[in-house]
């Protein structure tokens, strides 16, 4: 008995000793802090785990290269002729020339000239311009018959005052007015005339440029976008601008006054060494063009209801500064207005229809004869200073569908430009047409470029 008490004590005492051991080694491995250098294997993060080498040196954690979700493919994997970069040119097109621009031309696709100085490469380009003229090999446009219209109305505004052509281009969404507003944009230049070309009227009034009051006008002053205007300006007109001088001594502030039979060119040049001029300068060259009777002048704004919308910007107190408050604006609303003039040129203006930031202002709907969107009567509120500045304008209605001709002929460029990959047919091209409703925007982008988003 006594020798197995003596066995049960030592087993116990043995059992206490280890159990105490093991409880002081256990630890909670995953808690511990790695040392400084050492790297943890953690196959959630994509590392992995040091590992000795056959050297006995410690080879430290890589992370794991993953292929990103867009891969260029080899060439030798896109044999598709759709993937072709460099493909051969097959759309064979004519040039945008005026004598080409007659009744015999309706329906014709004609490529826009590709050289340094064209007026929509230096003013820019509607945004759903900017992207067809992308997609295709080349920019080009279809003549339609509204624009033999509105060439026939430049011609006859060559010889007059600028009073007489102030022109809105209207009609639904998508109905190509700024197209047509661009090709009557070439035909002047072609024509040598003075353009100017406001592509996007909303970067006016929508404070995306600096503003800064003018107690001598008492307007703010836009100078960014003044000496843009003069810069885009000069470089198009840079060969007719040497020909013609200032008639009158122009002051402009903190500098001598621009005396008579000054070149035209140097007086926007003030205007480009120093912003704070630009303003002034511009409405002066714009007086000075407007006096002369060498060249006829052609002003061309696109989003033409901006103009007569509440503006984004704000002054001191925050309240909404009216958009004749602002000087570009302004200047722009007094030559449609017809209170300034040029001797020979025309005003032509688009409206965008489909913008809903500025949509088009009541006083400009009445003064176009446009139908009514919304309730009207009397006792509606119509501001008197945009009343006067919408007075006299002359409205161009653009086809609100392309004629079957027009819609072949751009269903054409775009299939033997190949920027779409269905096959061509007149079954394709029918079903396009039909579910377009003959809307030009609506035939390429709903229609043709379609099949392009899946």
């Amino acid at each position: 008995m006594l020798t197995l008490s003596v066995r049960c004590q030592r087993v116990s005492c043995q059992l206490l000793a280890s159990s105490s051991t093991s409880t002081l080694a256990q630890t909670r491995s995953y808690a511990t802090q790695p040392k400084k250098g050492q790297i943890v294997k953690q196959a959630s993060q994509g590392f992995k785990g040091k590992k000795n080498t056959p050297s006995g040196q410690v080879e430290h954690a890589k992370k794991d290269k993953k292929m990103m979700a867009f891969q260029p493919l080899p060439v030798s994997q896109l044999p598709h002729p759709l993937f072709e970069s460099d493909r051969p040119d097959t759309l064979a097109l004519q040039s945008f020339h005026p004598e080409m621009l007659t009744r015999v031309a309706e329906s014709q696709a004609l490529k826009f000239p590709h050289n340094e100085n064209d007026p929509f490469r230096i003013f820019g380009l509607p945004r759903n311009i900017l992207v067809e003229f992308r997609l295709l090999s080349k920019p080009c446009s279809v003549i339609r018959s509204v624009t033999i219209d509105a060439i026939n109305k430049l011609d006859a505004a060559s010889d007059k005052n600028s009073k007489e052509s102030r022109v809105v281009l209207t009609g639904p969404q998508g109905c190509g007015k700024s197209y047509l507003l661009l090709q009557a944009l070439q035909y002047c230049n072609a024509r040598d005339w003075l353009v100017l070309y406001i592509p996007r009227a909303t970067n006016l009034v929508n404070s995306t440029t600096a503003h800064t009051y003018d107690m001598r006008t008492r307007t703010y002053s836009q100078p960014i976008f003044a000496y843009q205007t003069l810069q885009r300006f000069l470089k198009v007109n840079a060969l007719r601008l040497e020909q013609l001088r200032t008639q009158t001594e122009i002051e402009i502030e903190r500098r001598p006054p621009v005396p008579p039979g000054t070149p035209l060119v140097e007086l926007i040049n003030i205007g480009l060494k120093d912003q704070g001029h630009a303003p002034t300068v511009l409405g002066a060259v714009l007086e000075e063009i407007g006096k002369q009777t060498i060249f006829p002048v052609l002003l061309a704004v696109d989003d033409f209801q901006a103009l007569y919308c509440k503006s984004h910007y704000r002054d001191q107190h925050f309240s909404a500064i009216k958009s004749y408050h602002l000087s570009m604006p302004r200047l722009l609303l007094e030559y449609a207005s017809g209170q300034k003039s040029f001797a020979r040129g025309a005003v032509f203006g688009a409206l965008s229809m489909g913008n809903t930031t500025f949509p088009l202002p009541l006083e400009l709907r009445e003064a176009l004869s446009l139908e009514h969107d919304r309730p009207y009567g009397p006792y509606v509120k119509r501001q008197p200073e945009l009343v006067e500045y919408a007075h006299g304008l002359e409205r161009l209605a653009v086809p609100g569908s392309l004629s079957v001709p027009e819609a072949a002929s751009v269903f054409e460029v775009w299939m033997k430009d190949r920027a779409v990959p269905s096959k061509p047919n007149d079954e394709l091209f029918l079903t396009k047409y039909s579910e377009a409703s003959g809307n030009a925007r609506a035939f390429v982008w709903k229609g043709l470029l379609s099949s392009m988003s899946a």
